[in-house]
């Protein structure tokens, strides 16, 4: 509820941004041990908080990256461009006879799959904000919260499956990243264009994490009467 989130943020900020581990699946621990003992119902809430938070951390990294280094009109010209993320295209169904057809491991897999594929984009990313001349501090911290916990994201969705669906996760054999291409931009501009699109792209993804993640939630409680949020 309000408290519980209004509890969330002050350990957020006041913590340093070194927010404790809500999923209890800390690094180098036995996950699979450290989270059994949690209740499936809670285990599953907090891994939906736990995404909402990376989501609106996603979407303010994104408005101050805007804010310091992408003018109005460069702003404008992406929009118009249309989606140029490359991602794999999970699309939110909208009907309720399509939302009924997606089964449980469909959305977690593929909820995995999604996290899976922006770790390692992240961390670069981070490695390249780190070295801008004007950063604030606000922006680098906030990204490298995303970039923490979106690693603890995926170990809370990992024993998700295998408490759900009863079977291992599936794992990629290397973290693919988004962009096809990894090649060093040529300038300045082109390195800020370049972050800038992954910072677009990875919160349109982290909106479908956080959104197949709340319409699985809600089928533990209300059946198939649900609709992705």
């Amino acid at each position: 509820g309000f408290m519980v989130q209004c509890c969330v943020w002050l350990l957020l900020w006041f913590g340093g941004g070194t927010l404790g581990q809500p999923l209890e699946c800390r690094a180098g621990a036995d996950v699979g041990r450290r989270c059994a003992s949690i209740p499936l119902d809670k285990l599953l809430e907090r891994v939906v908080q736990h995404a909402e938070l990376i989501y609106r951390l996603s979407e303010e990294s994104c408005a101050l990256f805007e804010e310091m280094f992408i003018p109005l009109a460069v702003r404008t010209q992406h929009i118009r461009g249309g989606n140029t993320c490359t991602s794999p295209a999970f699309s939110v169904p909208g009907s309720k006879g399509e939302v009924q057809q997606i089964s449980d491991k469909w959305l977690l897999h593929t909820v995995l799959i999604l996290i899976q594929s922006w770790i390692e984009p992240l961390f670069t990313l981070q490695d390249t904000l780190d070295r801008y001349d004007n950063a604030p501090n606000v922006l680098l911290n906030k990204t490298k919260w995303v970039s923490s916990k979106l690693v603890s994201l995926e170990q809370g969705v990992t024993v998700l499956i295998r408490k759900m669906l009863d079977e291992g996760a599936l794992t990629m054999e290397s973290h693919q990243s988004w962009m096809i291409e990894s090649s060093e931009p040529a300038d300045m501009v082109e390195s800020v264009t370049k972050d800038y699109a992954v910072l677009t792209c990875f919160k349109k993804d982290a909106h479908k994490v956080e959104t197949f993640l709340k319409l699985l939630r809600c089928r533990q409680t209300q059946g198939l009467s649900c609709f992705p949020i």
